[in-house]
């Protein structure tokens, strides 16, 4: 496993935690809720973290056989072309991305535990088809021909990373109470107002990655 294919995938992981649901979600619970806030927090935390590793193992064995299947077909110029040509298509596609409208469910009306869960899966089930990064990144290591122990720790890596910043947030929350009201105020109006923005970014980032890391091997 080479140091760059660990950054790049490292890069592509903190540029997944710009995901607008789970910022959402967190920032809404951290605004509302007094009492139990940080067992509904680890819990909806868990669930989407928990969901997107179980996509990602499903993806990347899925992957690994179609690999086994036909590797005389996918020779490495051959991927370095196809992931080429998805890079292309994310960059010029994200300078056309329409603009979102509000999501409601990033002010959830119950907050039970199995009410966490489910959010965590419903924003999950929304946020995965356009989870770019990810998708990126398991491509990257399956291309990589990576073996089972490795993959599997770097998968995981990369969703504990993708939780960070609303474990960040609910730890400067206790710290420092009442000043991370306007803070938290503000997160939340620019979540609500710029979450197609960010998938913009996102997939505009994800393409210039995906293109650099196959012109190498064109």
């Amino acid at each position: 496993m080479s140091t760059e294919l660990i950054l790049m995938i490292g890069g592509l992981s903190i540029l997944d935690t710009l995901s607008p649901a789970t910022l959402g979600v967190t920032v809404y619970l951290l605004l509302t809720e007094k009492q139990r806030l940080g067992s509904r927090l680890v819990v909806y935390l868990l669930t989407v973290a928990g969901f997107y590793f179980s996509v990602g193992i499903v993806l990347k064995l899925g992957l690994g056989v179609v690999f086994q299947l036909f590797s005389g077909f996918f020779q490495s110029r051959t991927v370095s072309w196809l992931l080429f040509i998805i890079g292309c298509i994310l960059f010029v596609w994200s300078f056309f991305v329409p603009k979102r409208k509000q999501n409601k469910l990033t002010n959830p009306r119950s907050k039970s535990i199995a009410a966490m869960v489910a959010l965590g899966v419903t924003t999950s089930l929304i946020e995965v088809g356009t989870a770019f990064p990810y998708f990126a990144a398991i491509g990257l290591m399956t291309n990589a021909g990576l073996a089972f122990y490795q993959w599997l720790p770097l998968l995981l890596a990369y969703n504990v990373v993708m939780v960070l910043p609303p474990l960040i947030l609910y730890a400067l929350h206790l710290l420092l109470g009442r000043a991370m009201q306007r803070p938290l105020n503000y997160i939340q109006k620019q979540v609500s107002k710029n979450s197609s923005s960010a998938l913009s970014w996102i997939m505009c980032i994800v393409g210039l990655l995906l293109i650099l890391n196959s012109v190498d091997y064109l």
